[in-house]
């Protein structure tokens, strides 16, 4: 039975007012222990939703389908008992790791909560377990840095802070959000090796947000590409890049920048944005911005294909891309 089993997630938001909104759509996907899942798509396709719904953070919204983590639907947990599963058996890697810690609390304060809440370690114990977890991501002078305040360490080293809050609990699962938006390309390699790294050590699965197809060429196991609150096309990574199905996934790789490029060569880029798409009850919502598009493609909504096992995808047009 896999770790998390996600299935037929929906997210609707409806503010007083203004019509609903489909923010996620029937969203099925697994994660099994030990692995990297990714999940990859433009802003606005659905994946933080998706990962703010599992961790049952979404106020305001309708949450129908099932999340079932270990056996247990998340989505049907109480406040209280979700509050002991987030932390202790999953735990999530935010994207802006300035906005996620608290300006006015000392780091210590912050890692140590944790550790009192979950694992019930006080005092003396649970600053030198704060102190390890922070030697552990890689911060140099760690009990020191425990006096410190957020605005006291760089983008890569908050970052890592949030890490060791996630790990602090030995999770089976994190959420790790775009958790290199906004470092530079070499601290952005640190994060990663740190999470694969973490992930092979200690057995913890890890479910990547991401819309980088380079982070996931490094490091996923599995890769579901969303496209307008829908998982266009799923497949194990070396599938995905050796034999992309859907024009989506196809654009997402070919925008990835190449070292063999001519000089002079423009870049390659997905027409149009986001917001050019079709309601997915009238077709395919990636139509607008296809090159491929028929009018096969806006007769109804696309079922999903069944390539081969672990491989699928939303695309009536898929032979036309060999």
């Amino acid at each position: 039975m896999p770790l998390l089993d996600v299935s037929d997630l929906a997210v609707t938001f409806a503010p007083r007012g203004r019509p609903a909104t489909r923010a996620v759509d029937g969203v099925s996907f697994t994660v099994d222990a030990g692995e990297v899942v990714g999940l990859v798509g433009e802003s606005g396709s659905g994946k933080s939703v998706t990962a703010m719904a599992i961790m049952g953070l979404l106020r305001g919204a309708s949450i129908t389908g099932q999340a079932l983590f270990d056996g247990t639907d998340l989505l049907r947990l109480d406040r209280r008992r979700l509050r002991d599963v987030r932390g202790r058996d999953v735990a999530m890697v935010f994207q802006d790791p300035l906005s996620s810690l608290n300006p006015v609390v000392p780091i210590g304060v912050q890692v140590t909560e944790v550790l009192t809440r979950h694992r019930g370690l006080r005092g003396t114990a649970a600053k030198k377990e704060a102190a390890e977890l922070l030697e552990r991501v890689g911060i140099p002078d760690p009990a020191r840095r425990l006096r410190d305040y957020p605005h006291q360490l760089s983008g890569g080293m908050r970052q890592r802070v949030l890490i060791a809050i996630a790990v602090a609990c030995r999770p089976k699962l994190i959420i790790a959000d775009e958790p290199t938006t906004a470092l530079d390309v070499t601290i952005q390699a640190q994060i990663l090796d740190l999470l694969a790294g973490l992930v092979k050590d200690s057995g913890t699965s890890l479910l990547l947000i991401t819309h980088d197809l380079g982070v996931v060429a490094g490091l996923c196991d599995r890769v579901n590409v969303f496209y307008s609150g829908r998982l266009v096309e799923t497949a194990r990574r070396r599938q995905l890049f050796a034999t992309p199905q859907h024009p989506y996934t196809t654009g997402l790789i070919g925008s990835i920048p190449r070292l063999d490029t001519p000089r002079g060569d423009r870049l390659a880029a997905i027409p149009g944005s986001v917001r050019d798409v079709l309601p997915w009850q009238d077709g395919c919502a990636f139509a607008p911005r296809c090159e491929l598009r028929a009018d096969e493609c806006v007769a109804g909504p696309p079922a999903l294909h069944i390539v081969d096992e672990g491989h699928t995808h939303r695309c009536v047009r898929a032979g036309a891309l060999s």
